[in-house]
Order: C-alpha cells, then structure tokens, then sequence
C-alpha cells in the first residue's frame, strides 16, 4: 500500500476560514523511562516549504538531522517541556499537554490556530484549534514539530548518556529497550528517571524491600 506523505490540506482549511498563523504541534517522549517529555510548535511558510519535509518516522535520521537544522530558518519554531519533576506530579498525559501549550507560547508570532497532533486538546490553550490523529502523517506543519521535537530530545538525551553511561541513552532515548533495563539493574536508579512508571518504580520498591 502506498503511503500519503503529509500536505497542506489541513492548514489551508483553517486558512481559508481566516486564519493566518497556523502552527502544527506534536511532543516526544511520553513512552520513555528517562528525561523529559518535549514538545515543539511550527508556523510554516507555505512559500517555503522545506524540501524533503515529511513523516519523521519516514525519514532518516539523517534527513531528520539536516531538517532541524533548516526548518528555524523558513519558519517559525516554538520549543517546549516538561520536566521528570512535572511529569511524576502531574502524569504523562498533563505532562505532554503542557510541553505542547509551551511550545505555543514559545513562538515569536503567536498562532492564531493549531493543529494539534493526537485525539485530545490540551487545556488552557491560547488559541482555537484541530486535534489529528496521526498528525504527523497528515499535516506538514505537525511532521515538521514532531522531526523538531524528535531531535531535539534524541540529542539532550546523548547529552545526559555521557553524564550518565551504562543506560545506552545515546541509541534508546530513555525508551525501556532490554539495555536500558539491563542498566537500571545494573547501575540503579538516576535522578532522570521517571519514578512513577512501572519499571523504574518496581526496582524502588523492590530496592525498599530489601532494605527493611
């Protein structure tokens, strides 16, 4: 079966009911064990649209790479999160929503209107909006905030690696692969794991039981 790469058909609907600044948001970073969930919001210029632009799980990291670098320079990018601190008090799912609103706010022309990737809006948005399911594979505004967001996490995620060897945060971004579970049970838990999800928290409790 053929895939349908994104397109504009989403922004120009909401351009022909009179918006004109339509931000695509999407966040990274909700099935992780570690760091924080990530969120980025983009306003393409339809005039400018970034060649090769597409699904960011169609692409190479590559590609994925030379698009973070060029998008910030045809549009305008907004950039947010939440932190493992926010998410353990609020859950992963407010945790998202707020990185997302964040990224919103985060960008020097406020959006009129966005798209939002998913099936549920987030609260206190500043602007009206669409959710997408599967935004990413529909929308070019959202595919280019998920390759913004996407890379943006992947590379704070090498950088924590190097602060924090033994998890391979540098290949898995802090998902629960079978090496990053090897290396909880090998070198505990850090401060930039998330407590409250199932794995992470077993070992704490087992750790409490055997401490007793």
């Amino acid at each position: 079966m053929t895939r349908i790469p994104p397109d504009l058909h989403f922004e120009d609907t909401a351009r022909a009911a009179g918006y004109a600044h339509i931000a695509g948001v999407d966040e990274v970073g909700r099935g992780p064990l570690a760091g924080p969930v990530m969120a980025c919001a983009v306003i393409l210029d339809p005039a400018q649209i970034p060649p090769g632009l597409g699904d960011s799980k169609a692409i190479s990291a590559k590609r994925r790479d030379a698009l973070f670098d060029l998008i910030p320079n045809v549009a305008i990018v907004g950039y947010g999160s939440a932190s493992v601190e926010e998410i353990e008090i609020l859950n992963i799912l407010a945790a998202s929503q707020l990185a997302m609103t964040r990224a919103l706010a985060d960008l020097a022309q406020p959006a009129d209107f966005a798209l939002i990737d998913g099936n549920r809006m987030p609260p206190n948005m500043p602007c009206p909006g669409q959710t997408i399911v599967k935004g990413d594979t529909k929308s070019l505004s959202i595919a280019a905030a998920s390759i913004m967001a996407k890379v943006w996490r992947d590379r704070l995620m090498v950088g924590l690696a190097q602060q924090h060897p033994g998890y391979g945060w540098a290949r898995n971004a802090g998902y629960p692969t079978a090496e990053h579970l090897e290396g909880l049970k090998c070198h505990g838990v850090t401060l930039h794991h998330r407590r409250t999800f199932g794995p992470v928290h077993k070992m704490l409790w087992q750790d409490k039981i055997r401490g007793e």
